[in-house]
């Protein structure tokens, strides 16, 4: 139990560093919104650390392989989403989403909401989400077959991420796209990048945490719960269909194409079908 504690601390105070200096940065940008940026490599930073404090306080030496295995996947996820985020935000002003939750822009609003509200928030989030890669770091494996199961999962969720943001940054560049993209992914998930983020994380669990033993992953389901709640009603999906609900076709769309889990779309009355989607 020891070592889980000691690698969960030194995942905290990474965290902690991460946020103020993300903080620091949105003071001087004026855009709380860098703290997307940060949310994909405050992920793999902690999945650095617990790697290497792992290695250090762990007696299991089967979980060493799994380690670097779960380093590997968070890496590639968080360094991928950083840099899609990092570039959709260029020359861009603060996100619509964040005055919303601020009540107003960081200048109108303060530092001192920003960290209460955004950056105290964020940080405990990624650190309680990162839970089953901190545990795994230390733990033997309990079932290599749940492992490879949790990265196949993880590869779904990836591939959703991927050609979702993909499709929808071919759409934006197509001079004669439609009022909405329901094209590709898109026709099936009105947000298939955000199903694939929770697909990720589910399969991390898998992976570190049920991979771990019934016990652990028991102790840890709550990590991925509440990625997905994040992803669908608190920061995601159902905050961004507040502002798109507003756009030309978009109530249509989604009266026909399921906003989270893929499905085929809902057939119009009378078998008619708009091409409009998601944007």
């Amino acid at each position: 139990m020891s070592d889980i504690l000691v690698v969960s601390a030194a995942a905290l105070g990474s965290v902690a560093l991460l946020m103020l200096l993300t903080a620091l940065l949105a003071r001087r940008l004026g855009r709380v919104a860098v703290v997307d940026v940060a949310w994909g490599l405050g992920f793999v930073l902690v999945a650095a650390v617990s790697a290497v404090a792992g290695g250090v306080v762990s007696e299991g030496g089967d979980s060493t392989p799994r380690r670097w295995l779960v380093l590997g996947l968070v890496a590639a996820w968080g360094l991928r989403l950083a840099w899609h985020i990092r570039r959709r935000a260029v020359g861009h002003g603060e996100d619509p989403r964040y005055e919303k939750v601020l009540g107003g822009t960081l200048a109108e609003v303060g530092l001192g909401v920003a960290v209460r509200k955004v950056f105290l928030v964020q940080g405990a989030a990624l650190w309680f989400i990162s839970l089953p890669v901190q545990v795994g770091a230390v733990r033997e494996v309990w079932s290599w077959w749940l492992v490879a199961a949790g990265a196949a999962v993880w590869a779904v969720g990836i591939v959703f991420e991927t050609v979702g943001d993909a499709q929808l940054a071919a759409y934006k560049r197509d001079p004669e796209r439609p009022k909405v993209l329901d094209r590709g992914l898109w026709r099936y998930t009105r947000h298939p990048n955000y199903f694939g983020d929770a697909c990720v994380w589910w399969g991390l669990w898998l992976v570190a945490g049920l991979g771990s033993g019934w016990q652990v992953g028991l102790a840890t389901v709550l990590a991925p719960v509440a990625m997905t709640y994040f992803l669908v009603f608190a920061t995601g999906a159902r905050l961004l269909e507040q502002t798109m609900m507003q756009r030309e076709g978009y109530r249509a769309y989604a009266a026909r194409t399921s906003m989270f889990l893929p499905r085929p779309p809902r057939r119009r009355p009378g078998g008619a079908r708009r091409a409009v989607s998601a944007g």
